[in-house]
């Protein structure tokens, strides 16, 4: 199968130049190394009224065709449009919401058609900075202090570290501005379901009774921390909650890494500096419902609740 080629206006010249000759179709065909139906295409769409074909003429009006021949933006159907800003109202981020839309059965969005809308302004209302987790800035590397475990990451069971059920958390704090309080997070290693609460300050005496508030009606069965100096009273913790605390290696964020990446999703509402002794009980548990709703790739695009109630229907 020969490889497909416009016409140049040499190509033309020569094609009207046989013509004159009365050279057939195919025998002009293969002089110029072409189909004989796109000599045959070339000529129905290029002769003027009276049947004649002239090189300069053709040339022009391939010139025109190829300026109007562009392709329709995808985001002028609105339907497409309608379902990305449903999306970014609910802070889905693009490639969450090019994955629902292939799911529905539709097909042609991609996330990197999202990214470029919102790049190129075409999103009325809607920008990066408002509307997505990351607001363009990079995350910064994040300081431990240390404290002294009985069990380590290192010894957590395989069932914890294949996350084959669920009950094991990764446990963190998100603090405010010097004073604001701090947000007590748990993240369920298999079905990366959330949980938080918000306490005034981060001692280890308002961070332990915390664990209970947050994680009440949960069958906790591991919870990996890091070795920040608010969890010193893990052994009371141990014995309220009748579990086992492991904690990670001192500086390795990304041994808690559901942990990590749901932190980063909450500081999107709370921002750094936010005071939470003024965030209520409402807008907190708003927030959580929201992420907890939100299609995840990690599970096939299903949110958190949405694994669970099908991990428990099947």
């Amino acid at each position: 199968m020969q490889s497909y080629n416009h016409f140049t206006l040499k190509d033309r010249e020569c094609l009207s130049e046989n013509l004159k000759d009365g050279k057939t179709l195919r025998e002009i065909a293969e002089k110029l190394n072409k189909n004989v139906s796109s000599i045959s295409r070339e000529l129905k769409r290029n002769k003027d009224e009276f049947g004649q074909y002239y090189p300069s003429e053709a040339e022009s009006s391939y010139a025109n065709r190829r300026k109007i021949c562009i392709r329709k933006p995808l985001l002028s159907d609105n339907k497409i449009y309608d379902f990305i800003c449903v999306g970014l109202d609910k802070f889905w981020s693009p490639e969450a919401i090019s994955a629902r839309w292939k799911q529905s059965g539709a097909k042609g969005l991609s996330h990197a058609t999202i990214y470029n809308a919102l790049k190129n302004k075409i999103l009325v209302g809607y920008t990066a900075k408002k509307h997505l987790r990351r607001r363009g800035r990079r995350k910064k590397p994040l300081n431990y202090a240390t404290i002294k475990p009985i069990h380590t990451i290192h010894q957590r069971p395989m069932a914890v570290e294949m996350r084959e059920r669920l009950g094991d958390l990764e446990g963190d704090t998100v603090y405010g501005g010097i004073g604001k309080g701090v947000l007590l997070t748990f993240v369920d290693r298999k079905s990366r379901k959330l949980y938080a609460v918000c306490r005034p300050n981060r001692s280890s005496d308002t961070i332990k009774k915390a664990f209970p508030a947050a994680l009440e009606g949960v069958d906790v069965k591991s919870i990996t921390l890091d070795n920040g100096p608010e969890f010193v009273e893990f052994l009371e913790i141990e014995k309220q909650l009748k579990t086992t605390i492991y904690f990670a290696d001192p500086y390795s964020p990304w041994q808690r890494g559901s942990n990590e990446n749901m932190n980063g999703i909450l500081r999107f509402f709370f921002p750094k500096g936010c005071d939470f002794k003024f965030v209520t009980d409402e807008r907190l548990q708003y927030v959580v419902d929201l992420i907890n709703n939100r299609p995840r790739k990690c599970l096939g695009w299903l949110s958190p609740l949405e694994f669970i109630s099908y991990k428990c229907c099947t």
